[in-house]
């Protein structure tokens, strides 16, 4: 069964988006979209004279930093969890030697 869409009004910067969503996925886009135009209000503070254009590459690039950095670390916690593992059967098997 296909989810039924809701129309929420998202401002970016300085335009309104109309947009149809899925409901369970409103608060994480309202937060997302906080989130995006804190950056672009920090940038504006930071690098002045810009255009609103400017700013709003500036956060996309940061975003997409970020979520490479988050995917980074989601791969080498999986590697580091598969080395504990292995770890952990190494000293499962040399308890069960110690007391055969």
């Amino acid at each position: 069964m296909e989810e039924e869409l809701i129309p929420v009004n998202i401002l970016i910067g300085d335009r309104t988006y109309r947009l149809k969503i899925e409901i369970q996925h409103e608060e994480i886009l309202r937060k997302t979209a906080k989130l995006v135009n804190e950056k672009i209000t920090e940038y504006r503070n930071d690098f002045a004279g810009k255009d609103t254009q400017d700013y709003i590459a500036m956060v996309l690039l940061w975003l997409a930093t970020e979520q490479q950095k988050a995917q980074q670390y989601i791969i080498e916690a999986q590697e580091t969890t598969k080395q504990l593992q292995s770890l952990e059967a190494i000293l499962d098997k040399t308890d069960l030697n110690d007391e055969g």
